[in-house]
């Protein structure tokens, strides 16, 4: 099968055109192979399908187009062709097929190395056939803004092979024989000057030494009428070459090589727009490595014709524009012709429009304002002219998204790009990620010191590393500890530390000057949509974390499906972090300290109180859901008869399985959750949902030995049943004690709680807690040696089993997974030996 895009999208099996069906699922299947080589998100879809105007079925309707596309190759025997990845969908070009676009850039790539080689003549053959693949424009017909973006990328790298190709057949001597080819060109681009300068060479080669000139004459005055600069320097001493020769009737001297490619002198006036660099810059000597070789690839490194760009990515307050501006610093001498800095302010409510930026960037490239253009396309396309040939560093900070960042990339490999931003741009063709972490202990502590003084952090290590702590190791906390102290001498570390202990006014006082983190902090979370928000502020009514991905969907009373978009949102911007190595319904997220700090402050002031608390029990029902199927599966059904009355918010029965399908663990998994959960649940007088949860987590607890979190989460439920009245959870909680006593070998505790359980289970009317607790009653006496009273218990508990198992709706007990089906025994290995 072959796929075709430079030129109309086309593709062929054998002998037959291959159907693509609607507008739509041609645009999603061209970014689907622009993007083949590492998969296509579902927002950069639905961006291509949609440019800015998505419905609200946005992301159904792309699933229908893939699905379609999918019943298509389906037709040729390729069903598999486009598979489903974590972000969306990736396209399987095989090594029997052939994507054009792949088969030009390795033409390309050999033509290069053969000419590094001195094999000038094949490295034509090669340029030769990767430009006979081409049909017409890249991606022709179609109006999508991403694809046009891409199409003027491909475009660019067509007129580089073009060049470099001629360049090599100028050095053959076959100056007649691209005079034609070169007219056409220089035509149809009346802007690029290299090829301007070639067909005057071919020209003046050829005997037409006034034609020669009058391609520089009309060059000049499109130049001069259009954009108002001169022609550049080696066109210039070209043109000055050629007219001496013509006056003197000598040669001109080497006409070809001033019309060539390299230019490593600075140009007069180029810009030098990059911010001043801090002096206290402090560790990210890695970072600072790996964006250093993104930007400046070895020969052997470098993609054909690709411009290098590093995307810094990381949360908030940890860096990026800093280590994005000293990076560039370290590495402007190698970029001669100029460094353009814009700050995008891409996490503001008025991001910076591509339109302004490339206005401000052709006015420092030295075009006028009045001759500035006054659409986007038209100032790309000048802007990439320019650059064209030019060795130059281009640096955007804070971008909101792929959209806003296309429009600003050269389209010359000689320049290079660095970009920050919140999101990961995945989306951005040919882009590396460096992602961006707080800092570690050391590294506080130097930044520390190189602001607030290294005597004073060296007086009070251990105040200085409580702090680091309290500003979460952030960057940019720390530079507001460290310049809050230097403006107050008098301050002690300690009190500073003291200050930002409580939570309520660490923000407050995490702000100096212009510098805040709240302000950070909110820039990324406006940045995101309406229900995105409203589950961040609900995640911060969680005390436990990791938290599973599930819990959004509770949070927000929505399918998890929707709500797992939602968190993936919350990821990008940056305002919660991945953990683990978890995906989709085992995907595990966290807050950074200080985000979450902010989170507790939205929570408190947008979200009404009722509201807070319904989603709390939603959460807290659902994670009783998955502990009582994760009982069940592992423990049997003995126990379904000490359950509470809550409710349960229901979460997809294949999801449940899912989850809990290895119960030991997801117990383990979500040990901190359920203590933490037990608690919560107590403290928001959920006292019923405190005590279920406490006796689906006892066996568990007794099987890892976890008896400090057996005990705490019992006394915690014990206490909320107690505040509720709710006697049947008092006997539950006694219960689990008496469990818990007698596995620690206090048997006399053991019989009084259970004891205590016992009159708690009758008084309730409970047959089925009095049956349990009088077997567990015997089992103390016959490990005592009474064998005549556990009998006897015995045959009751049985009894009352039998009259429950045989009422009404009584479902037999399922037998457990590590136990018999009585359910869990006291430790045998714990018990009194027999007197």
């Amino acid at each position: 099968m072959k796929f075709r895009i430079l030129g109309p999208l086309e593709v062929v099996d054998g002998a037959h055109r291959v159907d693509l069906g609607s507008t739509r699922q041609q645009t999603a299947l061209a970014v689907l192979l622009l993007d083949h080589s590492r998969g296509t998100s579902i927002g950069r879809l639905i961006e291509a399908v949609y440019d800015d105007n998505p419905p609200t079925t946005c992301r159904s309707q792309v699933q229908i187009c893939i699905s379609a596309l999918r019943r298509v190759f389906a037709q040729y025997g390729r069903p598999n062709l486009i598979s489903t990845h974590s972000q969306g969908y990736a396209i399987e070009v095989g090594d029997d097929d052939e994507l054009d676009c792949d088969r030009f850039q390795n033409l390309i790539l050999l033509a290069r190395r053969s000419g590094a080689a001195g094999a000038a003549e094949a490295a034509v053959g090669h340029y030769r056939e990767a430009l006979a693949l081409w049909r017409g424009h890249a991606l022709e017909g179609m109006d999508s803004r991403l694809i046009r973006a891409a199409a003027r990328r491909l475009t660019e790298d067509r007129i580089t092979a073009h060049e470099k190709c001629i360049e090599l057949e100028l050095s053959l001597g076959r100056h007649r024989e691209v005079i034609a080819e070169l007219t056409e060109l220089v035509e149809r681009y009346p802007l690029r000057e290299q090829l301007r300068g070639q067909l005057m060479t071919a020209l003046y080669q050829s005997g037409r030494e006034a034609e020669a000139l009058h391609v520089y004459r009309e060059g000049r005055r499109i130049l001069v009428e259009e954009l108002g600069i001169e022609p550049n320097e080696r066109l210039r001493r070209l043109e000055h070459a050629i007219r001496v020769s013509v006056e003197t009737g000598r040669p001109a001297p080497a006409p070809a090589a001033a019309a060539g490619v390299a230019v490593t002198a600075p140009r007069t006036g180029a810009p030098r727009m990059l911010p001043a660099g801090i002096a206290d810059f402090t560790g990210r000597a890695p970072e600072v490595d790996a964006v250093r070789r993104l930007i400046t690839p070895s020969p052997g490194e470098r993609a054909p014709f690709a411009v290098p760009i590093a995307v810094i990515t990381g949360k908030p307050g940890v860096g990026k524009s800093t280590l994005a501006v000293h990076t560039a610093h370290t590495v402007a001498e190698r970029f001669p012709d100029g460094q353009l800095f814009a700050a995008l302010h891409g996490g503001t409510a008025r991001p910076v429009h591509p339109f302004d930026v490339l206005g401000r960037f052709l006015r420092a490239l030295g075009v006028p304002g009045g001759a500035v253009p006054e659409t986007l396309d038209e100032r790309a396309e000048m802007y990439r002219g320019l650059l064209a040939g030019r060795t130059t560093l281009v640096v955007l900070d804070d971008a909101a998204g792929e959209s806003q960042v296309v429009p600003l990339l050269p389209g010359s490999s000689d320049c290079s790009v660095i970009v920050t931003s919140r999101s990961r741009l995945t989306g951005l063709p040919g882009a590396r990620n460096v992602e961006v972490e707080t800092f570690d202990p050391d590294q506080s502590m130097r930044l520390l010191a190189h602001i607030a003084g290294e005597d004073r952090v060296r007086s009070e290590p251990a105040s200085a590393q409580a702090l680091a702590e309290l500003c979460g190791q952030l960057p940019l906390a720390l530079r507001i500890a460290g310049s809050r102290l230097s403006a107050h001498p008098h301050w002690s570390i300690e009190q500073l530390a003291g200050r930002l202990q409580d939570e309520t006014r660490r923000l407050d006082e995490l702000r100096h000057g212009g510098m805040g983190m709240r302000a950070s902090i909110a820039i990324a979370y406006e940045s995101t949509g309406e229900v995105a928000r409203r589950l961040f502020r609900r995640l911060a009514i969680l005390d436990f974390q990791p938290f599973p991905s599930w819990v959004s969907a509770a949070l927000l009373d929505r399918p998890l499906h929707e709500t797992q978009d939602l968190m993936d949102d919350l990821a990008d911007a940056q305002l919660v972090e991945i953990t683990g190595t978890g995906r989709g319904a085992h995907s595990r997220y966290r807050f950074h300290d200080l985000i979450r700090v902010f989170a507790r402050e939205r929570l408190a002031a947008e979200e009404p109180a009722a509201e807070r608390g319904a989603a709390l029990a939603r959460v807290l029902s659902c994670l009783l859901h998955l502990a009582r199927d994760a009982h069940r599966e592992q423990y049997g059904d003995d126990y379904a008869g000490l359950h509470s009355g809550a409710a349960r918010w229901p979460l997809p029965d294949t999801l449940v399985r899912r989850l809990v399908q290895q119960p030991l663990p997801w117990y383990e998994r979500e040990r901190l959750t359920l203590v933490s959960g037990i608690r919560q649940a107590a403290q928001a007088g959920l006292a019923e949902l405190s005590w279920d949860l406490a006796i689906c987590a006892a066996p568990f607890f007794e099987s890892r030995v976890y008896f400090d979190d057996w005990r705490d989460t019992n006394n915690v439920a014990m206490a909320a049943a107690r505040q509720a009245g709710d006697r049947r959870g008092q006997a539950a909680m006694h219960y689990s004690t008496g469990l818990l006593s007698a596995a620690e070998q206090r048997y006399a505790d053991a019989r009084g709680s259970l004891d205590t359980a016992l009159e708690l289970f009758r008084q309730t009317g409970d047959d089925h807690g009095v049956a349990l607790t009088i077997r567990r009653i015997g089992l103390l006496e016959r490990e005592s040696g009474r064998f005549d009273e556990a009998g006897a218990r015995r045959v009751v508990a049985s009894r009352l089993d039998e009259e429950k198992t045989q009422a009404p709706g009584r479902r037999s007990a399922r037998p457990a997974r590590g136990r018999p089906a009585s359910g869990p025994s006291p430790r045998n290995v714990e018990t009194p030996a027999r007197k």
